[in-house]
């Protein structure tokens, strides 16, 4: 009688468990891609900027009273929301706080999306995440493209008709454009059977267009925040609905018990004090400051070549970070690699040749600009070619 060896006895209950998970699992995810967010994706390299954090660390260890630990938090603790209350000028009853604004998009699909019957509507390309909570709760998706300009599209009222929630990301996130509140607002009141969900993310970098003021004007509109960016606490994961109480209300009907750990508040609450408030303020100009030369470096770079056909341009930063799109994407991609920066690439077709840069630290701008400007020659092609 043959011997069985231990490897292959202990790849059997692997393999069995495999199968039985494939078995059980709902068929429709079997297929899903994961959102493959920096964390995923990886890399290696001293500079990293494909994930929008920011290069601040703000967090006064000493002063958080982490002293209940042993106690659950409450779910929505009144000082946290009356901290994001006083910030941003909307009433407590229209806040929810909940695990970063990707718990908020997932809630929203959970309370009013039928799995199987109904359906969301985006405008891409925007972030991954609307369609893959959508799918991973079985509910349709009418992905729709935005304009050559990134704005949207001019059937977009009649495209996503019969879809419950219709998410705009607004500033863009990759492209980093923005949609004029004007429109945005029309957009609302042009679909008053949908809840318009604006993706304000990364408003404390434009916030001329938030939208935030109209809550008390339309039922049907929904604002998503998040300390991760300006705020400097993407570790934390906090953030923030924003919406009437009758959505208020359904959505703490489908919210975990605990959503909102102790040592998150107790950091969320010290970043919305008003001295946290200052604070971001004079961050975000200062990474302002390093995102317009980082941009400026780019685009010296991209108006070198002299080609009608190049497609090579920046598109005006209004978040965190700027997309880049090169005739010579492979080439930039090595020098980045070669020079240990880790930006953004994307398998979208529509961004195939582009590169999203964060805004970062002096020192780290520094470098980028340095390298691209090593880049540049000040010989024309028709000198080059004599």
């Amino acid at each position: 009688m043959s011997q069985v060896s231990s490897m292959e006895k202990t790849a059997e209950p692997t393999a069995l468990a495999l199968n039985l998970a494939e078995r059980l699992a709902r068929p429709e995810l079997l297929d899903l891609t994961p959102y493959q967010s920096a964390r995923r994706l990886g890399g290696r390299g001293d500079i990293w900027i494909n994930a929008n954090e920011s290069p601040f660390n703000n967090v006064d260890t000493a002063a958080l009273d982490l002293s209940k630990l042993n106690r659950y938090p409450e779910c929505q603790p009144p000082q946290l929301i009356n901290a994001y209350s006083e910030y941003s000028g909307v009433r407590a009853s229209k806040i929810v706080a909940s695990r970063g604004a990707d718990e908020a998009i997932e809630l929203l699909i959970r309370a009013f999306c039928i799995p199987g019957v109904d359906s969301i509507a985006c405008f891409g390309p925007t972030y991954g995440m609307y369609a893959i909570s959508a799918n991973t709760f079985n509910v349709g998706v009418k992905a729709l493209t935005l304009s050559a300009e990134y704005g949207l599209p001019t059937s977009y009222a009649e495209d996503v008709r019969g879809a419950k929630l219709v998410f705009i990301c607004n500033p863009n996130n990759p492209t980093g454009t923005v949609i004029d509140k004007a429109i945005i607002e029309q957009a609302i009141k042009a679909l008053p059977d949908s809840l318009v969900v604006i993706d304000e993310a990364y408003i404390e970098f434009c916030p001329e267009y938030s939208v935030a003021d109209l809550l008390e004007s339309y039922p049907n509109l929904v604002v998503l925040r998040t300390l991760s960016k300006a705020f400097a606490l993407a570790g934390a994961r906090c953030g923030f609905m924003l919406a009437n109480e009758a959505v208020v209300e359904i959505i703490m009907r489908v919210i975990a018990p605990y959503p909102v750990p102790l040592p998150v508040c107790e950091v969320a609450t010290q970043a919305l004090s008003s001295a946290g408030v200052a604070r971001m303020k004079v961050q975000v100009a200062q990474l302002n400051e390093q995102g317009a030369r980082l941009t400026a470096a780019i685009s010296a770079y991209c108006s070198k070549s002299n080609s009608s056909n190049s497609r090579a341009r920046v598109l005006k930063p209004n978040g965190n970070y700027v997309l880049a799109e090169f005739d010579d994407v492979a080439k930039v991609a090595a020098l980045l690699q070669g020079s240990g920066v880790v930006a953004r690439a994307y398998k979208d077709p529509r961004l195939a040749q582009a590169i999203r840069f964060s805004f970062s630290s002096k020192a780290d701008t520094d470098v980028l600009v340095n390298l691209f400007e090593s880049q540049r020659t000040d010989q024309s092609p028709e000198t080059n070619n004599k």
